[in-house]
This record gives C-alpha cells, sequence and structure tokens, in this order.
C-alpha cells in the first residue's frame, strides 16, 4: 500500500512540474509577427495660388470692340532696367545745348532715370492692331496696370514724345497714336498697327513669374498677360 501511495505522490510531483513548464498546454503558440517597414509619409505640396488662372502668354492677343470697330492687343516682350539714360531735343533747355554743342547744331544729351530705393524698371511692350473696316479708339496707357504678387502699380510716362531712350529701339505707346497724349485712333490694317512701351517702377525683389499686365482694353473686355 505504502508502495503505491509513494507511487501516486511522484507523479502528482511530476505532473505539477510539466504543468509549470508549459509542456501540458494543448493550444498552439501564437506565431510572432514579422516586422512590417514603415512608409514615410510625406505632404502634399500646398498648391501655388495663381491670382490670372487664365491669364495669356506672350504673344497672345486679345481681341475688343464690336462689328466692324475690332482691335487686336498684345504683350510682345518685357525688360527690366535698373536705370536707364534718355534725351530729349524739346526737353533740353537752349543754354545747355549751346554749352554741349557747337553753334547752330542740336546736342542730344542724355540724362539718367533712376528708381527709388529698392525699386527697379519695368518696360513691358505692346503691340495694337485694328482689325476692323473702321477707325478705332485705341486704349490709353492709364489702362494698363502691372499686378504684382497682390500689389497694382501704375505706368509713368516719359517726358515727351521725342524721348529716346539708349538701347530701346521702340517709343512709348501712347505717342506713337495721333500726335501724342494719352490715347487715339488707329485706322485699319497691319501697316497702321502701334507698337510701343510702358514703363513700370516694380520692386526689386518682385520676380516677373510674379507680375502680370491687367489691360482693361475697353468698357466690357478685360485681357490678362502673364509675363513669364
Amino acid at each position: 500500500m505504502k508502495t503505491v501511495v509513494h507511487a501516486i505522490a511522484i507523479a502528482g510531483v511530476f505532473f505539477i512540474v510539466i504543468l509549470f513548464c508549459g509542456c501540458a498546454s494543448t493550444s498552439p503558440k501564437s506565431p510572432v509577427p514579422a516586422s512590417v517597414p514603415l512608409t514615410p509619409v510625406i505632404p502634399s505640396p500646398t498648391p501655388t495660388h495663381e491670382p490670372f488662372p487664365n491669364a495669356l502668354s506672350l504673344n497672345t492677343a486679345s481681341t475688343f470692340g464690336t462689328a466692324d470697330m475690332t482691335g487686336q492687343v498684345m504683350v510682345t516682350k518685357y525688360m527690366i532696367k535698373p536705370n536707364y539714360n534718355w534725351t530729349s531735343p524739346s526737353w533740353n533747355s537752349p543754354r545747355e545745348q549751346a554749352a554741349a554743342s557747337p553753334p547752330l547744331t542740336l546736342q542730344r544729351g542724355y540724362n539718367m532715370e533712376k528708381p527709388h530705393e529698392g525699386t527697379t524698371f519695368l518696360f513691358v511692350f505692346i503691340r495694337l492692331v485694328n482689325t476692323g473696316s473702321k477707325a478705332i479708339y485705341a486704349p490709353s496707357p492709364q489702362q494698363f496696370v502691372i499686378n504684382g504678387d497682390g500689389e497694382v502699380y501704375s505706368f509713368r510716362s516719359v517726358s515727351g514724345a521725342d524721348v529716346t531712350i539708349d538701347g530701346v529701339l521702340e517709343r512709348q505707346y501712347d505717342y506713337l497714336i495721333g500726335k501724342g497724349g494719352t490715347g487715339g485712333y488707329v485706322q485699319p490694317g497691319e501697316s497702321n498697327k502701334v507698337e510701343g512701351y510702358l514703363i513700370y517702377e516694380v520692386p526689386a525683389a518682385l520676380s516677373p513669374e510674379k507680375m502680370y499686365l491687367v489691360g482693361n482694353l475697353d468698357y466690357q473686355t478685360r485681357a490678362v498677360w502673364k509675363l513669364t
């Protein structure tokens, strides 16, 4: 009898050892998941705000007018100058010309135009053609402004119709229409086209990519050109 009790006791101890060692568990062990590499989250770029999404490119014409009185305007190019030299025979005084030239001759003395500190000069070149069969009234320079980074800049006129700017073949836009002034009539046909520049003083730090020429061509037509 003692032998049987002794065997049962040994069996019980052995069972307890197995139980604590985890060998008696019948449930399968859960597999350890493999580590999954994390994909970095790249933020989407912030969309660039385009103030004039339908702006025209250079050398693209905008039509204005109605019926047989129509015209086309385009911006052909632009030029940035930190300063410019100009001359005007009618602006230089007789005393200045007499001091700089022999008697009875005309001295075309140059004058330097400088912008305010932190600004520069922007030349925008415009081409206008009457595409109708009757004369049309051309938009004046005051109807064109530069929009740059949300700010608006008006044109700056030169001193007269006979002003010549060094390095610029064209004359100011409005002085090519009629006898000068701020506008005038343009006759039909390509041969009567008007080509000239408008000058603006803009911040030197302002990139051309952020500049637009906005023109109110008539009471119902507005056109916008992107400079780049």
